[in-house]
């Protein structure tokens, strides 16, 4: 046990792993906000009109941190292939359904008479009915946002070993950054249609416009954080030293299958 936990590759497996389920799991949570993005760059609105819909940029609080899961899953597809992520996406789609069973249990908890009114000054006129409007999310944004991210994974892991199988260990940008691209398409596609056009009976226009909105933003940040995955790369094959990191992206390449 003790040569397991002090390996390196073990080490680097758990710290990656954890930084990819905890921000899967905030990302659902914080998700249920919407944000105007010019107000919080302090900038005049864009007036946008797409597809005869318009209006500002309004995005869900939760792409800020998905370009980072992708990121993430594109570094431990380098290390670890595609075994290592389907694991990680596999039991991070578990933690979600437990979470959320969790947070339903909550909600349904009788309240205590005090803590209803307890934020009344703060402008909290009902802390109960606060607490289940901001982790009550309905269930439709539930269901598509699990399939949405097991796809996004799954598609992610497989175009990025198809790209290093032609590629070979050069251009990591291509595959990193193109994997991504390719990957958040279908995620932003699967989960504003089932959330919301079979949900909440979205028209198509608007359907269009949202999409285009937020995977525009998602490939900004995925060009934008192409820097980041070579800084991790140099980090990561610092810490594991050349032999070790050498091996590793080799018996993740072989086993990608």
């Amino acid at each position: 046990m003790k040569s397991l936990i002090t390996n390196k590759g073990t080490q680097l497996f758990f710290i990656l792993g954890g930084f990819f389920i905890t921000n899967a799991l905030v990302a659902e949570f914080i998700g249920v906000k919407i944000f105007s993005l010019e107000d919080t760059l302090g900038i005049e609105s864009l007036h946008l009109n797409l597809y005869g819909v318009a209006g500002s940029v309004n995005l869900s609080a939760g792409v800020l941190l998905w370009p980072i899961v992708f990121v993430m899953t594109d570094v431990i597809n380098e290390y670890f292939g595609l075994k290592g992520v389907r694991l990680l996406s596999y039991f991070t789609v578990i933690l979600i359904i437990y979470s959320f069973v969790m947070i339903f249990g909550a909600i349904g908890l009788e309240p205590a008479n005090f803590w209803i009114l307890d934020y009344t000054e703060q402008g909290i006129p009902n802390m109960q009915d606060a607490f289940k409007g901001v982790f009550g999310q309905g269930l439709w944004i539930i269901v598509a946002s699990i399939i949405a991210f097991l796809v996004g994974q799954l598609i992610d892991v497989l175009v990025f070993q198809r790209i290093k199988r032609a590629t070979g260990e050069k251009k990591v940008w291509l595959r990193a950054t193109g994997s991504t691209l390719i990957s958040q398409l279908f995620d932003t596609v699967i989960v504003l249609y089932i959330a919301f056009v079979i949900g909440q009976g979205w028209e198509w226009n608007l359907f269009l416009a949202v999409a285009t909105v937020n995977y525009s933003y998602k490939l900004i940040m995925a060009i934008l954080l192409t820097p980041v995955i070579y800084g991790m790369h140099f980090l990561i094959d610092k810490f594991l030293g050349e032999e070790l990191a050498h091996q590793m992206k080799s018996e993740a390449a072989r086993y990608a299958a």
